[in-house]
């Protein structure tokens, strides 16, 4: 039985690399969009510190997170999380120009450059992808970073971004970080520990929203907190 002409290496590459684009072109999507109507059930960070907490003993061994929607969150933790996050949220398209620019205007003046991620950026990385600097990572993060812009709303995102942060040693979420510093429901989060919360999301696993650290930096945040957070429509002066 005659058979096709055999592909020789270059084509096969080619093929490989054309599969590969799509892949990588058309598999966020596929990712994103149903994010609109559903949670996701894990994350990257997640998984990884199921791995990490089974290495160590610890238990439980998969981190705990209890999902709740936009109205069972205090508006305190929404306003404390963009004041110390990302409080030109709504005024960009997942990346913020200005604050990149601010971070290596000090960076010249002999300042620590400090990360300008947006919270779009956030969910990206903590969704999907693994943890490095690679320039491959970064790519990737900042390709899921459109299309997450591109699929759904703002209040979507920073929703998602609410359930998923990492607010402790196997803590995850809003709910579960509000029961577990504070023994309430994250509906009925204060200003002050709405600002604690949200100050030790940098670094969730080594400080506590009750130690000195986050007593430090939720003044600031609760100073940002006095003013609305700056939306489009302010903006353009409508």
């Amino acid at each position: 039985m005659a058979t096709g002409p055999k592909r020789t290496p270059w084509q096969r590459l080619r093929r490989f690399i054309v599969v590969a684009a799509l892949a990588v072109i058309v598999g966020p999507f596929v990712l994103v969009l149903p994010l609109n109507l559903v949670q996701p059930v894990t994350t990257a960070v997640m998984l990884r510190r199921f791995v990490q907490r089974a290495a160590d003993g610890k238990k439980p061994y998969y981190p705990r997170r209890d999902v709740v929607s936009h109205e069972d969150i205090s508006a305190n933790l929404h306003r404390a999380v963009l004041a110390s996050e990302d409080d030109r949220f709504y005024l960009h398209s997942g990346f913020d120009f200005e604050e990149i620019e601010n971070a290596l205007e000090r960076a010249k003046r002999g300042r620590r450059l400090r990360g300008a991620s947006t919270i779009t950026q956030q969910v990206a990385k903590n969704l999907f992808l693994w943890e490095g600097r690679s320039y491959v990572r970064k790519g990737l993060e900042a390709w899921f970073t459109i299309v997450l812009e591109l699929c759904l709303s703002k209040d979507r995102i920073l929703d998602l971004y609410l359930n998923l942060a990492e607010w402790g040693d196997g803590v995850f979420g809003a709910e579960m970080a509000a029961r577990t510093h504070y023994k309430k429901s994250a509906k009925s989060l204060t200003r002050d520990e709405a600002a604690r919360l949200a100050a030790v999301l940098p670094s969730p696993r080594r400080w506590s929203p009750n130690g000195s650290v986050a007593r430090g930096r939720a003044a600031g945040i609760l100073a940002r907190m006095r003013y609305a957070a700056p939306r489009e429509a302010e903006r353009s002066g409508r």
